[in-house]
């Protein structure tokens, strides 16, 4: 049986096709023919389509020429290329909004009053008394310096091992002036270089300033007044004084800090 198609009526414009599609809601065409088939229709609805007769006189037309040369011929092209072709920048562009970096975040175990192992530094192996967590990230510790000789400095979360035990240190009342700024070293210029003696000057040495040992002498008073009235103390002023290390068959990973 045929089965009869109805024509629209005169006056009435027909209805659109819908766009063929595969299943699963894929189109017949590629994104390339799409936009092929969407601009030239764009382009007939404007006015601006380029008939058929333009497009194969603009076919027609000769893309190359036969020229004499040397007692010979040589086939040049119409149309000119470039001489310089632009480099491919594939730098990425930098965005123009800065980027907001929040307060880095300090892991759970480290909790002012533990006592922590350093894994780096001058003072690797040394156990020290973590004071606060600063602005800027680094921990703020101390041995205390009459224990162990380990100064008020900050240290990485990286290079230290939190142990279990731990300190009130609720009373100790750390000065406003330790920050981030107070650690900073005041540099000065090179002077230009002078004729004479390559040996005649020296160079400088840090010295410690007179109000950085103020405040390791108060701090360390405070610390010391802490560990007092732990029932454990002379153990605990050993342990702090020991230095940490593995011997053979001992491994970090199965120990219990």
């Amino acid at each position: 049986m045929e089965v009869s198609k109805k024509k629209p009526a005169a006056g009435v414009p027909a209805a659109k096709e819908p766009a063929p599609t595969l299943a699963s809601g894929k189109y017949t065409f590629s994104k390339s023919e799409a936009l092929r088939r969407y601009l030239s229709r764009k382009q007939a609805r404007s006015g601006k389509r380029v008939s058929k007769a333009k497009r194969d006189e603009q076919k027609k037309k000769p893309k190359f020429v036969e020229k004499p040369f040397n007692k010979g011929t040589r086939i040049v092209s119409l149309k000119k290329r470039p001489n310089n072709y632009p480099c491919k920048n594939h730098s990425k562009p930098r965005s123009k909004v800065p980027k907001k970096h929040g307060a880095t975040k300090v892991r759970k175990s480290l909790q002012p009053g533990t006592i922590l192992i350093l894994l780096a530094g001058v003072h690797r192996g040394k156990r020290v008394v973590l004071l606060k967590a600063l602005k800027s990230g680094l921990l703020l510790v101390t041995g205390p310096y009459k224990i162990n000789r380990v100064p008020i400095r900050r240290v990485h979360q990286k290079f230290v091992i939190a142990t279990s035990t731990r300190l009130n240190i609720e009373s100790v009342k750390i000065p406003d002036t330790i920050n981030d700024a107070y650690f900073r070293r005041i540099r000065e210029k090179r002077a230009k270089k002078a004729e004479g003696d390559i040996f005649a000057k020296k160079k400088k040495t840090y010295k410690v300033s007179a109000t950085r040992k103020a405040d390791q002498i108060t701090v360390d008073k405070q610390l010391l007044r802490a560990i007092r009235p732990h029932p454990d103390r002379k153990i605990l002023l050993n342990y702090l004084k020991s230095r940490f290390g593995l011997s053979t068959g001992q491994y970090p990973h199965t120990l219990k800090f």
